[in-house]
């Protein structure tokens, strides 16, 4: 990122990545108005959402034009082929219709007069119209796009300005030098998700995940090729994540397709726009929403990895005795933890991996014989490592939370060059993170790193994360700790890691012990003494009132 600027004004174009995203949600929040939160969130991403397609579009249109003009192609012949939708889908990029096109809605920002007959239409109704034109030109958006821009509740004369501001010079969503055309958007789509998340409460947490803990599941499974499933999806997070890693680290994602399901139509709206604009396709997200415990879309697939931030302690859920995807023990009706997690490790392959977030009570718990299903868990060999966040990172809930990780298989081979059956890896992490204002923490890059080698470190695998060169693993009081699975059941089955990494050493500040131990004493028979003086005095005012 080029060094910082000068605040934006409104003489001067945003100069940084996160002047120009909160150039925008400043601009966007002018138009909140009357609308539910719900509403704005949709109103606001769809916008966002056509203005990337349409530079998308015009971007890959002037590659065919400039093409087909060095193969010595007249204009009447580029006309002819410049429109071959087959030019932009091979490409990843959405055809736009002439009148869904970005530059057709600055031009009409204000509206359309009556003219000739015709009705005066609102900029609303024309950006309605666009995205209905968008989905029948590309059938693999259809029922994603919003149609809400023409309510009475949307201002259309700071809609119009919206337009203008997302049209003026610097803001192109489309290739700028650096990176992929995908970048800047995606950038700014994730940052406005996180924004609606934080004023959405209780309600954001429904559908986005704190972007530091998605990168820890990342980390550690470093997901790399085959199929990635998250069955209670969101926006996607983890599948832009799982995109962004492999990008990082060795490319382009050709080899790993995604799936997911989400049971609300407004949210798995977000989760299509939200791969679609980081060229992830959209088809493993099934054509509807639906709930996984009514019908598991993918119940034909098994996966190689699993991420997943299900609902904590979800009370009302489709529960159904005779499943067969209670292996380990029917979940109680009161709270679908151990549903949840049973039906992630009936989707992985004979040597998946997987990465759960769960409220902390899961790891402890013996109410509705989920104490029985966890131990059979454990007996199974299935939970390679448990780590215990940090307070605070979901702004959405006060609820502590942790991470559970399983493995089909710990023996030595892919996925490990140490031979871990039969053994857990627990870390507590909750000393990690920063505080990003008085609400919230993040863990920092170092701390996600931190969590990430020592899982690889103790599986004997290359960690993607910082890549140290021969780490050896070793117990770290206080901090990490492999144990056995007969110690778990000594514990009865509890998998909570401050049972087991004990606490940290003390660091010897050189004193000898019977020296501090004289010292310490004396300090607080002293401070004792300070105390009695100090009561004798409050007495002897008191008398005085009185």
């Amino acid at each position: 990122m080029p060094p910082r600027a000068k605040k934006a004004t409104e003489a001067t174009q945003p100069s940084t990545l996160k002047e120009l995203k909160d150039t925008l949600w400043k601009a966007a929040d002018k138009l909140r108005g009357s609308m539910e939160a719900s509403q704005y969130k949709d109103v606001i991403l769809g916008l966002v959402f056509l203005k990337y397609v349409s530079d998308a579009y015009d971007e890959r249109r002037a590659q065919i034009d400039a093409g087909l003009r060095a193969e010595g192609m007249d204009d009447d012949q580029i006309a002819m082929l410049i429109d071959d939708p087959e030019e932009y889908h091979g490409y990843g990029v959405f055809v736009v219709p002439p009148r869904a096109r970005w530059s057709y809605l600055a031009t009409h920002a204000k509206g359309l007069p009556a003219s000739m007959g015709r009705s005066a239409k609102s900029i609303g109704a024309l950006i309605d119209d666009a995205m209905d034109a968008v989905m029948r030109t590309n059938p693999t958006l259809a029922g994603t796009l919003p149609r809400i821009f023409n309510r009475d509740n949307v201002d259309q004369k700071r809609l119009g300005e919206l337009i203008d501001l997302f049209n003026s010079r610097g803001l192109s969503f489309t290739r700028q030098g650096e990176g992929r055309a995908r970048d800047l958007l995606g950038e700014v789509y994730e940052y406005f998700l996180e924004k609606f998340a934080r004023a959405e409460g209780k309600r954001g947490g429904e559908f986005y995940t704190p972007a530091s803990v998605v990168k820890v599941l990342v980390e550690v499974l470093q997901p790399t090729h085959g199929r990635v499933y998250d069955p209670c999806c969101g926006s996607g997070g983890m599948f832009v994540q799982t995109e962004q890693f492999i990008y990082r680290h060795d490319g382009e994602s050709t080899d790993v397709q995604v799936y997911g399901q989400e049971s609300k139509n407004t949210t798995w709206r977000l989760a299509k726009m939200n791969l679609a604009i980081h060229g992830i396709g959209t088809e493993g997200l099934h054509s509807r929403w639906g709930d996984t415990f009514v019908l598991d879309f993918h119940a034909d697939k098994q996966m190689d990895f699993v991420m997943a931030n299900p609902p904590f302690n979800l009370k009302d859920w489709n529960r159904v005795e005779g499943d067969p995807r209670w292996r380990y023990g029917v979940p109680p009706a009161t709270n679908a933890n151990y549903a949840w997690i049973q039906h992630i490790l009936s989707k992985l392959t004979a040597d998946g991996r997987a990465g759960v977030v769960m409220a902390n009570g899961s790891m402890s718990t013996n109410s509705g014989g989920e104490g029985e299903i966890r131990a059979r868990i454990v007996e199974a060999d299935l939970v390679s490592c448990m780590v215990a966040l940090p307070t605070q990172l979901f702004r959405s809930t006060g609820i502590p939370v942790c991470l559970w990780f399983f493995a089909k298989d710990k023996g030595i081979g892919a996925q490990g060059g140490v031979d871990r059956t039969g053994q857990v890896l627990f870390i507590d992490a909750r000393e990690l993170g920063f505080m990003v204002d008085r609400a919230e923490r993040s863990l920092a890059p170092e701390d996600i790193a931190k969590i990430a080698d020592t899982y690889h470190a103790w599986r004997g695998s290359p960690s993607a994360a910082s890549k140290p060169t021969n780490m050896a693993y070793a117990d770290v009081p206080g901090f990490c700790a492999s144990v056995s699975l007969a110690d778990i059941k000594a514990a009865d089955y509890a998998l909570t890691p401050g049972r087991y990494v004990g606490a940290p050493e003390a660091e010897d500040d050189g004193e000898p012990i019977d020296a501090k131990i004289e010292r310490l004493t004396k300090e607080l028979l002293a401070a004792f003494d300070e105390s009695a003086r100090l009561e004798q005095v409050v007495r002897t005012q008191l008398g005085r009132v009185s």
